[in-house]
């Protein structure tokens, strides 16, 4: 009798289960019989020697470049960096790879986050001042700009070309430009270009003419703004017009391009006008917050203003040539015409520090002739220590300085008070080197060999063959004291005196003077231009034997110095 349909069913469910059963253990027994083999397996290769590695030979071990980065580039890569390294002096192989629009680290005080800004804020239009500037880079300031400025704040970019030659700061960024144009209706992006190269005060004059909004904030074009940059200095000019301000610069190093942060310091100079960071006023640190807006003597280059007012105390000087001085000028101009300058704290902007700046690997011709011009018209009195900390003679120096009489009406239509104003009340700590009354290289007429400061660290001054730069100028003051490599521009700092301790080695000594004086070494000396240089403790000379500098009874040997402001 034939079974049932539904027991036939059961019977091969029951055989069909039972052989899934087996097949699935038959698998599982491979994959343990696997599992072994590739333990066994990885066991022997542990055991056997390992071939070794090789490393990636650096083509350029001497590059600033890769000091700290590129490690695992190959070899065409490291080719291509070096090559950009040299050509803009900061990581462009880098920056081409880094997004447009990167996460900048908060380096604020925590302080500025609970800040709140008025909504009713003046416009800000911002200048970019570039000259061959790599393309990401430019690319990464605007997008930042537009992505960190409020929207109803940001009236206009103005992108000011100092007659850039690069290919891709044509027609790529062109494109670009209109791509941004076309996601942000409302922006007036403006283009400048130069038919020839200004330099940096007539590119950014430029900038502020076609400029309309409330406010003109000129920038570098290899920048990042952080978030709020724009807020806390609007609010400092909305508070006073008078006022011109500048973000803390964190530092993106020209290798890695990572950030690092500085704390907020004055923006300052020395004599030479070299700009360089200073410390706020004794009154700043007594409130004990670090995210107030502090006053500053100067400004970076990088400054923020009211448009209208920046016209009034006329705008930058134009007949500066390329590079250096104008910022100092600018300085100098708003304090003592009525104004003043803030660093304000709780705004930040990134910016490249370059390693080099190829369109002038030499700046200081242009930085001289533009530190004589404002003397000429600014420091009154002075003037003069502007030379000297150039060592160049008072007349005939043969530089150029150009036609200056607008620039000097205008400091008398602005009705400006003295240089020595400002020295007093908004840089004290710049020496005023009152009496310095010779300077430059000095000559021993016998030996025809100059003082030179010798070996850097150390205490012992040597004769040398005259070449007049910096090891070898000296400065001799009415109370006595010769400096030997160089004069310090601040109180703060102590210059190097020539010593006569009385050894009787009869080595002369160089020497901090304020360390000299705590030690009884004679540091005051008489000399007569073309006569003899004798220490007033010792009565001793200084003096050239058999090409060595010495200190010894005096036989007559005569000196001359380079410079003379007053008879000796």
């Amino acid at each position: 009798m034939t079974p049932p349909s539904s027991d036939l069913l059961n019977i091969f469910i029951v055989y069909f289960t039972n052989f899934i059963n087996y097949v699935v253990s038959i698998i599982e027994l491979f994959m343990v019989f696997e599992q072994k083999q590739d333990s066994m397996k990885k066991t022997l290769e542990a055991s056997l020697p390992k071939p070794p590695q090789r490393e990636k030979k650096k083509l350029f071990p001497d590059s600033n470049l890769f000091a700290h980065w590129g490690e695992n580039l190959s070899d065409d890569d490291q080719k291509e960096a070096q090559a950009l390294f040299q050509q803009y002096g900061y990581n462009v192989f880098l920056s081409d790879r880094l997004p447009l629009d990167r996460v900048l680290p908060d380096t604020r005080d925590p302080r500025c986050a609970t800040k709140k800004y008025p909504k009713d804020l003046p416009s800000i239009g911002v200048v970019l001042i570039y000259f061959n500037e790599a393309l990401s880079v430019i690319k990464r300031a605007i997008r930042s700009i537009i992505d960190r400025t409020p929207k109803h704040l940001l009236k206009e970019i103005i992108m000011v070309d100092d007659h850039s030659t690069n290919e891709n700061l044509k027609g790529d960024l062109d494109m670009y430009v209109k791509s941004i144009e076309k996601q942000n209706p409302d922006l007036r992006i403006i283009r400048v270009k130069h038919p020839k190269q200004r330099g940096l005060a007539q590119a950014r004059i430029s900038g502020w003419r076609a400029a309309t909004a409330d406010v003109v904030a000129v920038l570098d074009a290899h920048i990042e703004v952080h978030e709020l940059w724009a807020e806390p200095l609007l609010t400092q000019i909305q508070a006073d017009r008078t006022v011109v301000v500048s973000p803390v610069f964190d530092k993106v190093k020209y290798d890695d391009l990572s950030v690092s942060p500085y704390l907020p310091a004055s923006h300052a100079f020395d004599w030479a006008l070299w700009c360089m960071y200073e410390s706020f006023m004794p009154e700043w640190y007594k409130l004990n917050d670090t995210s107030l807006p502090g006053k500053s003597p100067s400004v970076m280059g990088i400054f923020v203003a009211d448009r209208k007012y920046l016209g009034e105390i006329g705008v930058l000087d134009g007949g500066m040539h390329i590079y250096g001085g104008e910022n100092v000028e600018l300085g100098i101009r708003v304090w003592t015409c009525g104004g003043s300058i803030e660093v304000v704290p709780c705004s930040r902007i990134a910016h490249i520090e370059r390693h080099h700046k190829p369109y002038m690997p030499d700046l200081s011709f242009a930085m001289k002739r533009n530190a004589l011009r404002v003397a000429e018209v600014w420091m009154d009195g002075y003037k003069h220590n502007v030379n000297l900390a150039w060592n160049l003679p008072f007349k005939d120096h043969g530089i150029d300085i150009g036609d200056v009489s607008e620039r000097k009406k205008l400091r008398e239509k602005l009705k400006c008070k003295p240089f020595k104003w400002y020295l007093d009340n908004v840089y004290p700590m710049l020496d005023s080197w009152d009496n310095i009354v010779s300077y430059g290289g000095m000559k021993n007429i016998n030996a025809t060999m100059c003082i030179d400061q010798g070996p850097v660290p150390g205490h012992t001054p040597i004769a040398y063959g005259c070449f007049y730069y910096l090891p070898q100028h000296t400065f001799y003051r009415t109370s006595g004291e010769l400096y030997i490599g160089g004069l310090k521009s601040h109180k703060y700092n102590d210059n190097r005196c020539l010593t006569d301790d009385g050894n009787k080695d009869n080595e002369p000594g160089l020497y901090n003077c304020k360390e000299a004086m705590q030690k009884g070494m004679g540091i005051y000396w008489d000399f007569t231009q073309g006569k003899e240089m004798k220490n007033r403790q010792t009565k001793r000379c200084l003096e050239i034997i058999n090409k060595k500098l010495i200190i010894q009874e005096c036989t007559g040997q005569r000196w001359e110095m380079q410079n003379i402001i007053e008879a000796l």
